[in-house]
């Protein structure tokens, strides 16, 4: 759950723990001043971020206890660099995977540092996936254009 209302579930990626040192720099993530392993992988993709469509780089990222996991980043426009997050006793640092359209622990006045207790439990399904720029759940007469049957169930 956000900190800010501690009602919205937020799914996002576990990078800092208490005293932990995050920070970008020129569009790498750093731990503790250490860069973390980014491998470009060949796919680009078009993703939606609001009510736009970026073009995006893919990067599989190592993280120092060796977990592997799927960002993207903008391939025009990328985060680039921010100051130095140092992860407060008892709050740990989130963010989410499409770096640059994610509201996570960057944005310290609406997300910020997250404490244990607002964790929920690990995100493993997609349970159910619905475009909203093409239609609405409540225009059943238009879920063939806009669930995405292809993401239903589909293990993360």
């Amino acid at each position: 759950k956000t900190p800010a209302d501690n009602r919205t579930d937020y799914i996002k990626r576990l990078i800092g723990l208490p005293n932990d040192q995050i920070q970008f720099i020129n569009g790498d993530l750093y731990i503790n001043a250490k860069k973390i392993n980014k491998d470009e992988v060949e796919q680009s993709n078009q993703i939606r971020c609001g009510n736009f469509i970026i073009e995006t780089n893919s990067f599989i990222e190592t993280l120092p206890n060796g977990v592997k996991y799927l960002a993207v980043y903008k391939k025009n426009g990328s985060l680039q660099n921010t100051k130095i997050f140092t992860v407060p006793n008892k709050h740990y640092f989130l963010l989410g995977d499409n770096r640059d359209c994610s509201k996570d622990s960057r944005y310290l006045d609406s997300v910020g540092y997250v404490k244990h207790i607002n964790f929920v439990g690990k995100a493993k399904v997609i349970f159910f996936s619905n475009d909203t720029i093409k239609g609405s759940m409540l225009k059943f007469w238009n879920l063939n254009n806009s669930f995405r049957f292809e993401r239903l169930f589909k293990k993360l």
